[in-house]
């Protein structure tokens, strides 16, 4: 069920989630329709005004776009947006920590490229 494994984040960020998710994936390809409000609300089993709270997240970040009269569509240039930002969050939240801590114990930046290629144990 939607929700059932994130219930710290609120449903309308646990939807923008899941649309950014599926652009990523090419299961929502750019220029492609996304589900309507009323599909995701019950598909999600969610209120409506939530799932449009999470939709219009996408269409602030230029990610998604309506269609007067046809829904949501996929921004051109989405996915690659996606796939920048997620890197940066990546950069920021993994490998900076890592190589922080890589630091701290006396790791080269080599060693860890190694231990990450070969699975070895620099220790």
């Amino acid at each position: 069920m939607f929700g059932s494994n994130d219930g710290e984040r609120p449903l309308f960020l646990q939807v923008e989630t899941l649309l950014e998710e599926a652009i990523l994936s090419g299961a929502y390809p750019e220029e492609g329709q996304i589900p309507s409000i009323t599909e995701l609300s019950v598909s999600c089993k969610i209120n409506p005004a939530t799932a449009l709270k999470g939709v219009n997240l996408l269409v602030e970040r230029g990610l998604v776009y309506k269609k007067r009269g046809l829904g949501m569509f996929v921004a051109p240039g989405a996915r690659e947006r996606l796939q920048e930002e997620r890197r940066r969050q990546f950069f920021a939240g993994y490998i900076q920590p890592l190589l922080a801590e890589a630091e701290k114990l006396g790791f080269t930046r080599e060693m860890v490229a190694k231990m990450i290629w070969e699975g070895g144990d620099e220790a």
